[in-house]
């Protein structure tokens, strides 16, 4: 008994779980491996697509038939070989039949049987009707002359062949994908011309080099045609260690200024691409697009036309962009995993492909010119019992008039076998003339010059191999059409900067209390004016261009950053920033920034503490911001103020209506941290908050500032806030009587131009 196993009294095998569950799993991972996802090396099939074309031929469904329902079809193979879901069977058989998937496809389908713009588009296998392909005889045509070998079918009522007799290297030629249980198989289709002559030149030269190899062999030729754009090493480098990359990218030509694509990537959706282009169009990052059309028709199947909004748009720099940005251009992966004749799964090379499907050729044909011996040997031994009977007919007949049991007389009376006697009885009265006799003898004569021939082909390697290359020959001139794909080597696209596809102008970035952010032209924009949601309201602006990046912060001190190009327009009501960042719980967007990287800006707390900082040090590409400034318990940040020169003088006021101005070089420039003190705060008072700073501003020489209190606004002049100038950390000076104590926000207005 096994290992790890016992018997309970009631006879129960018993096993560890970790015995059992290894054992299963691993016989389900060989099942997927060798029974469904990968494909053998004689004729290219994985078994379902093998079981569909046995069973259409089984059905007569060659190519001269009728087309039949495809239910009958998927029917008959789950029945009798294959007892899966249908609707897989089903679907594997649409693959076969999809021109625009299979390079030389097998099965000739009548109906819908889905596009290259959806794959999955097809009619249910009720609706439509298929047969086999004249192709497809290059994998059944030798089915029936004991080439292959034969296994039961699942139940074991009918036995369905292992492989199929594959005439030409299918595997290549078709091309397959799938994954299995720790492997994936990942194979392009080829030109058969292409891949016929290499395996002839290899059958002749079974030293051929690789590069020999690759003269006949230029590289995949997909079923879509386009262009495959990748350097030869690149091609040499999966052929050689059989995995690797490559590109391939549409066709395009100017007709009338416009450029019109005449065709698509092997498995890309035409429709998938308008719509990459046209988001592209609608998001403003191809202003030099005009229009986009579909112009395919029965007589153009592919026909894309990009109309340029002028004849100064560099086409080739445009096109060079979709390629980049859209699915115009794709990466396509070689894994060229097969299951070798070992019955093993290998990575191969393409060397070693070829010369594998050679030797299962070999042994096909072999295997078939010994069964065609071996039946003219049969016959020949039957027509010498013939010749016999008819050389001695009137005792032949009178034996079998006068004997109970003519046949052992016979046969020992002529010496004749126990087949060449049942012949000789089961022959008709008509076929006893004279003139027979001379038929036999003629059918003697071809079948044993025949004979010669197949003994002298068996006996020679040589003339062996010539007949296999002949046979490939003919097979090439028959199956094969032009190359579709060209072969360029072309340079990696390059997407065009997006900046330079933006105009560069004056922008004015809008931030509301409930987090929402708009960008409008201009920098005379009046925030107020502008509509909010209900419950929102205006809370911070920052001016600056178009190109520049927008910097904000929350109200933990933390910053995030997006390029002003991308906010959304003025014109309504803006974009949650919530949507495009990630802030901690509970926190609130509290100011924003923008300009070039070395400006400098003052960041403060209402705890009364802050500092500057240089915008490059606070911009950030991640969604969850990074900690800039440290805000005490309790605090809140307030909007940043931009630093223009260091002549400026800081203005902070007070909850109790003080107002202090002191040099904007007294504040520290820190890249993050909580920073100084700016405003004296009391720390009884600090603690309780019953004294905040309620807002901040730097003030350029001869600029005005305006303090806002509710709908109140009021202003003073550079000399006015001489009156209010003292030094970092003080308590300022109370503000003239008659104004308000509740200063809400500062903002210093520069004078006109």
């Amino acid at each position: 008994m096994p290992e790890n196993r016992e018997l309970n009294f009631e006879g129960v095998e018993r096993q560890p779980l970790r015995t059992f569950t290894e054992k299963a799993y691993l016989d389900y991972s060989m099942y997927v491996i060798l029974d469904r996802a990968l494909p053998a090396l004689g004729d290219g099939l994985k078994p379902v697509q093998r079981r569909i074309v046995y069973a259409m031929s089984e059905l007569g469904l060659s190519a001269v038939s009728k087309h039949k329902k495809s239910a009958r079809t998927v029917g008959d193979v789950l029945g009798k070989f294959h007892p899966h879901g249908d609707t897989a069977c089903y679907e594997a058989m649409v693959l076969m039949a999809q021109p625009f998937a299979y390079r030389y496809p097998l099965v000739d389908g009548q109906g819908n049987w889905g596009s290259q713009d959806d794959p999955k588009s097809f009619a249910a296998m009720r609706y439509t009707e298929a047969k086999l392909t004249k192709y497809a005889d290059v994998l059944l045509g030798e089915l029936a002359d004991g080439t292959v070998d034969w296994t039961a079918n699942f139940d074991g009522t009918l036995e369905e062949p292992v492989f199929l007799p594959a005439r030409l290297p299918n595997l290549l030629l078709n091309g397959t994908s799938g994954i299995a249980v720790g492997m994936a198989t990942d194979i392009p289709p080829h030109n058969l011309r292409e891949v016929a002559a290499a395996a002839v030149h290899l059958l002749e030269d079974p030293e051929a080099t690789l590069a020999a190899l690759m003269k006949h062999v230029k590289g995949p030729d997909l079923p879509t045609g386009a262009e495959i754009i990748s350097p030869r090493a690149d091609l040499k480098e999966f052929y050689d260690k059989g995995v690797g990359t490559f590109k391939a990218r549409a066709t395009w030509e100017i007709e009338d200024g416009n450029v019109i694509i005449t065709a698509f990537p092997y498995q890309v959706s035409p429709t998938r691409v308008q719509e990459q282009i046209a988001e592209q169009m609608r998001t403003k990052k191809l202003p030099m697009v005009e229009d986009l059309r579909d112009e395919s028709d029965h007589e153009n199947p592919t026909r894309l036309v990009i109309v340029p909004r002028s004849n100064r748009v560099d086409l080739v720099e445009l096109m060079n962009h979709l390629f980049a940005t859209t699915d115009l251009e794709r990466n396509y992966r070689v894994n060229l995993n097969i299951i070798a004749l070992d019955g093993r799964p290998r990575v191969m090379s393409l060397k070693e492909i070829l010369g594998e499907w050679l030797e299962f050729r070999t042994a096909t044909v072999t295997r078939r010119l010994q069964y065609r011996l071996d039946k003219v040997g049969k016959r020949l031994h039957i027509l010498d019992g013939l010749l016999i009977a008819f050389l001695n007919l009137d005792e032949v007949i009178r034996i079998i008039r006068r004997e109970d049991e003519p046949k052992p007389v016979l046969m020992k009376r002529f010496k004749l076998s126990d087949e060449q006697t049942e012949e000789i009885l089961n022959t008709r009265l008509r076929h006893l003339a004279k003139l027979e006799e001379l038929r036999i003898r003629e059918e003697q004569k071809t079948l044993a010059a025949e004979r010669e021939e197949l003994e002298g082909l068996l006996k020679s390697k040589a003339k062996l191999r010539k007949l296999i290359a002949a046979e490939i020959r003919a097979d090439a001139d028959t199956y094969g059409d032009e190359r579709r794909t060209k072969i360029i080597e072309r340079e990696a696209a390059q997407a065009i900067d997006e900046t330079s596809l933006i105009p560069n102008e004056p922008v004015t970035v809008v931030l509301s209390t409930g987090g929402w952010v708009r960008s409008a032209k201009g920098h005379d924009i009046e925030p107020r004016t502008l509509s909010y949601k209900s419950g929102d309201a205006f809370q911070a602006l920052a001016r600056g261009r178009s190109l520049q990046p927008v910097v904000f912060i929350d109200s933990t001190g933390r910053t995030y950053t997006l390029p002003a190009h991308s906010l959304a327009s003025a014109r309504g009501q803006g974009e949650p920033l919530s949507g495009r960042f990630d802030p901690p719980d509970g926190a609130k967007f509290a100011g924003v920034m923008i300009g070039e990287p070395e400006d400098l800006w003052l960041l403060a707390s209402d705890a009364g503490y802050g500092f500057t900082a240089r915008l490059k040090d606070l911009i950030t590409d991640r969604r969850a911001g990074k900690t800039v400034l440290n805000v005490p318990e309790n605090a809140h940040v307030l909007p940043p103020a931009p630093v223009p020169s260091a002549e400026c003088l800081v203005a902070v006021v007070s909850s109790e209506g003080k107002l202090l101005t002191f040099p904007v070089g007294e504040v520290p420039e820190m890249p993050r941290g909580k920073g100084n003190k700016l405003y004296d705060i009391p720390a009884k008072k600090a603690a309780a908050r019953a004294e905040l700073m309620t807002a901040v501003a730097v003030v350029p020489p001869k600029a005005t500032l305006a303090l806002y209190s509710g709908e109140q606004r009021k202003t003073l002049d550079w000399r006015d806030l001489q009156d209010y100038l003292g030094q970092r950390a003080q308590r300022g000076a109370v503000l003239r009587r008659g104004w308000p104590r509740q200063i809400e926000r500062l903002e210093a207005l520069l004078p006109p131009p």
